[in-house]
C-alpha cells in the first residue's frame, strides 16, 4: 500500500457470486485494508451504505433483480453532493455494459476476470481521489465558517454603528435615548401582529431606530424649543423627513432602504394631510405606517419640554380616535390586539 492512512478506508463489496466476494475480502485484508464488509444482496446496498458509509464501493454490475446500475440510482440521493468512487468489477465486457456504468455513475470499470494487481491499483487511486475530495470539501468548511464568522462580525459592526447613529440623533431631543429603542420595539411587535415576514419584521424594527436621523439637520434652537413653533420653525421642522431620507439613500442593504423609507413617509397621514408629499391610504408604504403609529405611541408616553406623558388609557382613546385618520386602520387594530393581550397577562 502506497500510503498507509489508506488502510482506513471503508470499502463495501456487492457482488452475488461468493466466490468473488471472498477472493476480494481475503485480497484486501491481505493489502492492509481493515475496514471491509460484504454483501451478496443488492438490496441491502442501501441500508450497508447509511450504517458504514464506505469510502469506496466494489460492485457487480450483473446480479439478478437488480443490478449494479439500479444499485447506482438507489444510492445517487446520498452520493449527489459528494464524491463517492465506485469500481465496477463485471464479466460484461461489452461497450455497452462500460457505457452504463460509467454513465450510472461509477468512476472506474474492471472486467472478469480481473488481475488482482490492478485491482489494488485501481483502489489506491480512487480511495486517494476520495481522500483528497474530503480534505478539500473540509478546507472549504473551514473557509465557508470562517467567511460567516466574517459576516457576522461586519454585521455586528454594521448594526452597532446605526445603532449609534440612531443614538446620537436620539439624545438631541430625548434625554434618555431610549425613544428609538422602544419605537422599534413596538414596531417590530406590530409587524409580528400583522403576520408579516420574519426577515420584514427584522428589517422594520431595525430600521425604525433610524426614522429621525434627519434631525441631525434641525437646528437645536427650533428642535428644543420649549414653546410652540413658528409657522416659518414648523415648516423646518418637516425637512427632518427628507434630510433623513437624503442621509440614507443610495444603500444596498435592504434594511437601510427601509429605513429611507421610513424616514421619508413615517409623517404621513392615512387622510393624506401628512407630510412631506401628502400621500393618502396605502399609498403609504407599510413599514413607515407601522412606525407612524409607533413614533405617536411613544411621544405621548414620554414627557416632552411642552408637555407632561399621557397615560396609556389616553393615549389608546387618541388612537382609537385618530384610526382611518392619521393611522393605518389595520395596524390601530393589530396595535389594540398587542395591549389587550397584554393587559390579559398583566391582570391574570
Amino acid at each position: 500500500m502506497r500510503d498507509k492512512k489508506l488502510a482506513s478506508a471503508r470499502i463495501l463489496i456487492v457482488d452475488d457470486e461468493k466466490a468473488y466476494v471472498h477472493l476480494l475480502q481475503r485480497f484486501l485484508e491481505s493489502a492492509g485494508y481493515k475496514n471491509v464488509q460484504a454483501t451478496t444482496d443488492p438490496h441491502e446496498v442501501v441500508s450497508l451504505f447509511e450504517s458504514f458509509q464506505p469510502d469506496l464501493i466494489l460492485l457487480d454490475l450483473r446480479m439478478p433483480d437488480m443490478d449494479g446500475v439500479e444499485v447506482m440510482k438507489q444510492l445517487d440521493p446520498f452520493t449527489s453532493s459528494f464524491y463517492l468512487p465506485i469500481l465496477v468489477l463485471t464479466g460484461d465486457i461489452t461497450e455497452d455494459a462500460k457505457r452504463r456504468s460509467l454513465s450510472g455513475g461509477a468512476k472506474d470499470f474492471l472486467n472478469k476476470p480481473f488481475d488482482l494487481t490492478e485491482v489494488r491499483l485501481r483502489i489506491e487511486n480512487l480511495l486517494e481521489t476520495r481522500f483528497l475530495h474530503l480534505e478539500l470539501r473540509r478546507q472549504n468548511e473551514m473557509l465557508e465558517e470562517r467567511v460567516r464568522e466574517r459576516t457576522r462580525e461586519l454585521e455586528e459592526v454594521r448594526l452597532e454603528i446605526l445603532e449609534r447613529l440612531s443614538l446620537a440623533a436620539d439624545y438631541r431631543d430625548d434625554a434618555t435615548g431610549r425613544h428609538t429603542k422602544r419605537v422599534s420595539d413596538l414596531a417590530g411587535q406590530i409587524g409580528h401582529e400583522l403576520g408579516l415576514p420574519d426577515d420584514e419584521i427584522e428589517h422594520i424594527r431595525l430600521a425604525a431606530a433610524l426614522h429621525d436621523i434627519g434631525k441631525i439637520g434641525i437646528p437645536d434652537l427650533v428642535l428644543l424649543k420649549p414653546g410652540e413653533l413658528t409657522a416659518e420653525e414648523i415648516a423646518l421642522m418637516k425637512t427632518h423627513t427628507t434630510i433623513g431620507a437624503k442621509v440614507l439613500s443610495g444603500s444596498k442593504s435592504r434594511m437601510l432602504q427601509v429605513a429611507e423609507i421610513i424616514a421619508l413617509a413615517h409623517h404621513e397621514r392615512w387622510d393624506g394631510a401628512g407630510y412631506p408629499r401628502g400621500l393618502k391610504g396605502e399609498e403609504i408604504p407599510l413599514a413607515a405606517r407601522i412606525v407612524a403609529l409607533a413614533d405617536v405611541i411613544d411621544a405621548l408616553a414620554s414627557d416632552r419640554p411642552y408637555r407632561e406623558a399621557w397615560p396609556m388609557e389616553k393615549i389608546s382613546a387618541e388612537i382609537v380616535r385618530q384610526s382611518g385618520r392619521q393611522f393605518d386602520p389595520g395596524v390601530v387594530e393589530a396595535y389594540l390586539r398587542i395591549t389587550s393581550r397584554a393587559a390579559v397577562q398583566t391582570t391574570g
